[in-house]
């Protein structure tokens, strides 16, 4: 799997890992990060998501990243925003108030980049990644915040043999063994959504669940 294959999927518009309204999770779950208003939030592989508008809305400052420049544009179009685009080490910096989004390989990412990031919010970025890559990007994570910053991280699970990904199953165990060493994992919801996923049973899948983790930095 590699950068051309996101390119495809959002040029065909293949996009059905695009959620058209602001994930519950997020909305639930957010405020037990207890981060501080006027904070900017870290959000990976964001497409075009409404979830940085509902960060916006809060009052927060939103830092994205995203491969596919459909993905981009198409996010300032929709809702109506007006960017100013800016090329920084490489990569398009569109930005508008209080919103950035790089548009670009996640990977390309320097910690000076990210250097005003409190917290990190993952709903699709873990669980779009192949296995091979996980490490990879948990790697690229400690990299750019070498100080852990409080995340939400959205993962499901399901029988993977069942299904080629993406979205790719993540167990429990992995999570653990990802992030463990830098952060304390509290489990905060177990969710069954196969009834709610035609699109899934039809590919054949016969369980699966949704996880949402609240990841706080250990104590040094």
């Amino acid at each position: 799997m590699d950068k051309q294959f996101w390119h495809d999927r959002w040029a065909q518009n293949q996009i059905g890992f695009h959620q058209q309204e602001v994930n519950s999770y997020l909305q639930q779950y957010w405020p037990r990060l207890q981060l501080a208003h006027g904070s900017s939030v870290f959000v990976p592989l964001c497409g075009k998501s409404r979830d940085m508008l509902w960060l916006l809305e809060q009052g927060y400052k939103v830092l994205g990243v995203e491969i596919s420049p459909i993905a981009v544009a198409d996010f300032f179009k929709e809702n109506q925003l007006q960017p100013e685009v800016t090329v920084a080490n490489g990569l398009e910096r569109w930005s508008c108030d209080e919103l950035v989004i790089f548009c670009g390989d996640l990977f390309s990412l320097t910690a000076d980049d990210v250097a005003n990031c409190r917290a990190i919010y993952d709903r699709a970025a873990l669980i779009a990644m192949p296995p091979a890559m996980r490490p990879i990007y948990v790697e690229t994570l400690q990299t750019l915040f070498p100080a852990p910053l409080p995340t939400l991280l959205v993962t499901m699970t399901y029988p993977q043999q069942e299904m080629d990904g993406p979205p790719f199953s993540v167990q429990e165990a992995e999570v653990q063994r990802h992030y463990a060493d830098r952060y304390r994992i509290k489990t905060i919801l177990n969710r069954d959504i196969l009834a709610d996923n035609p699109r899934f049973q039809n590919r054949g899948v016969t369980a699966m669940s949704e996880q949402v983790y609240l990841l706080q930095p250990q104590p040094r």
